[in-house]
């Protein structure tokens, strides 16, 4: 073989070399983009499942919110139930005591007006009165001022009018049973007589 037969074949080697290289390249590069497209889907199907973890957590944020705020709500409201509860728990057994205090009012009245009137029977049945009024008190049961007030019909029971020149129209002037509150709650209202100015008899609330 010739030198320039050598130098021909080496040329040629030189030639199948760089097609070689440049063919590798180009898969190569083919790769790469395969690979880079199946990277940016990735990256999207991530993105997209933090965002929905996202909502997921935002909605059960929101819902312990609610949640929160209704069981605070419960909670005032079992409250309050409670202290009604305890405040009045002893109402019906009250009410039931307000037509003895009754009597023994009137028993008292009865005693003091008489002439001649033991007085021993008369400080015992102030004594027993007392005594019981003493315990509504550690009830918060308080009486009704009515006399010389107003005519309420939250707290009042007109039973008659009668008329007064020197009171003011719709007065209460005389107080028939004594009306009684519990805390803030009417137990029994009083039973009035209210004044008028017309002649005649008519209920108030006529």
């Amino acid at each position: 073989m010739t030198a320039q037969q050598n130098t021909k074949t080496i040329e040629k080697r030189k030639m199948e070399t760089t097609a070689d290289h440049q063919k590798k390249g180009r898969q190569a590069a083919g790769h790469k983009t395969v690979t880079g497209g199946k990277t940016d889907k990735a990256l999207k199907e991530l993105e997209a499942r933090c965002e929905a973890l996202e909502r997921e957590a935002r909605e059960n944020y929101e819902r312990y919110m609610r949640v929160a705020a209704e069981f605070e709500n419960y909670k005032k409201r079992v409250a309050r139930e409670m202290d009604e509860f305890r405040k009045y728990a002893n109402e019906s057994l009250i009410k039931e005591l307000l037509p003895v205090v009754d009597n023994l009012e009137r028993a008292l009245e009865a005693c003091k007006a008489e002439e001649g009137a033991n007085p021993q029977l008369t400080e015992g049945v102030e004594m027993t009165l007392q005594g019981i009024l003493k315990v509504l008190e550690k009830f918060v049961v308080k009486p009704i001022d009515s006399l010389g007030k107003p005519f309420d019909p939250g707290v009042h029971q007109a039973v008659m009018q009668r008329e007064h020149n020197d009171k003011p129209e719709n007065t209460v002037v005389e107080e028939l049973q004594r009306g009684y509150t519990m805390h803030d709650r009417l137990l029994r209202p009083a039973m009035v007589v209210v004044s008028k100015s017309g002649a005649g008899q008519e209920n108030p609330s006529n």
